[in-house]
């Protein structure tokens, strides 16, 4: 019998397959945090990893951003083979990672100078994740990348064919990410997200209510209802800063989220330097599964 995420140690998640952490996920009922991280600035607390920090402070799962697959770097982790950073990063944390791939227009030359080859999201890419141990690929942009929802759909499509079996297909923008085209409220569409899902995704990423100007609760909640019609985990995000706000933002959007439907919860990266302001992963989590459980995540040890 698979338990709920919020409930599973680091032993269990070891032994889990693709399907088992889905439905893991979607039994935790609103109640999984996803911490996004940056491995290549410097730590915050220089010799632990940003990553160890999100997790002492109750994230689920990992998120790495800016993580280039062909050459790795993660800070913080000590001088280790860089095949082996996934892999090392699950062992010190004891969480399910996902990795960040970003689905660029390939004839954009601007765009390719910024997004290095290991961090597009492709076949390739998304294959040699799996080799170096990720749980799930996240298909989304960054700021000033100008991925559309059309690239987005047909790097789903692609990696669906060729791997989807292996690891988990996560998709969808947080914000703009620069296309003037798909900003506000144009972000996303139920249209858009019926081509996700067929195209394979598992999990579909939404801008959290109040992160986004357009996006609001009732239509957020539109959204994550045709997702869990359609079958599928909706993953509400914070990719506008708002990780660095104030405690009482912090818990605003995580109880408009849960009003929404969300499976997943998502703080990004930039609260302060490559990690959302620590103490906000943990009100988050305090907002939508309360204390008990959020002090269980934090003090559960990693040899359980």
């Amino acid at each position: 019998m698979v338990k709920r995420f919020l409930d599973c140690f680091s032993s269990d998640f070891e032994k889990m397959s693709k399907k088992e952490i889905i439905e893991s996920i979607r039994l935790s009922e609103g109640r999984v945090i996803v911490s996004e991280v940056i491995g290549l600035v410097q730590p915050v607390l220089y010799d632990i990893s940003n990553a160890e920090l999100s997790c002492a402070f109750g994230a689920d799962i990992i998120l790495l951003n800016m993580f280039d697959v062909y050459n790795p770097v993660f800070n913080g982790i000590g001088n280790i083979d860089k095949k082996k950073i996934i892999k090392e990063l699950k062992r010190l944390t004891g969480r399910i990672v996902a990795v960040n791939l970003e689905p660029i227009d390939e004839t954009d030359e601007i765009v390719k100078k910024i997004v290095s080859e290991g961090r597009r999201a492709n076949v390739d890419t998304a294959g040699e994740l799996v080799s170096l141990g990720a749980d799930m690929v996240v298909i989304t942009a960054n700021p000033k990348t100008s991925v559309s929802n059309k690239n987005i759909i047909k790097a789903i499509r692609d990696i669906k064919n060729e791997i989807g079996e292996n690891i988990i297909i996560a998709a969808g923008k947080m914000h703009a990410a620069g296309n003037i085209r798909e900003s506000g409220s144009k972000i996303i569409n139920i249209n858009e997200l019926n081509e996700f899902i067929d195209a394979g995704c598992d999990i579909v990423l939404l801008p959290a209510p109040g992160t986004v100007p357009g996006i609001t609760l009732d239509y957020i909640k539109s959204l994550i209802d045709f997702v869990h019609d359609k079958g599928k985990l909706a993953m509400t995000t914070i990719g506008t800063s708002q990780e660095g706000a104030d405690k009482e933002t912090i818990k605003s959007i995580a109880l408009m989220c849960k009003m929404a439907g969300a499976d997943m919860h998502h703080l990004g990266d930039a609260g302060l330097v490559g990690i959302a302001i620590p103490e906000n992963i943990m009100e988050y989590s305090i907002a939508i599964r309360g204390k008990r459980h959020t002090y269980s995540r934090m003090a559960r040890s990693i040899n359980r």
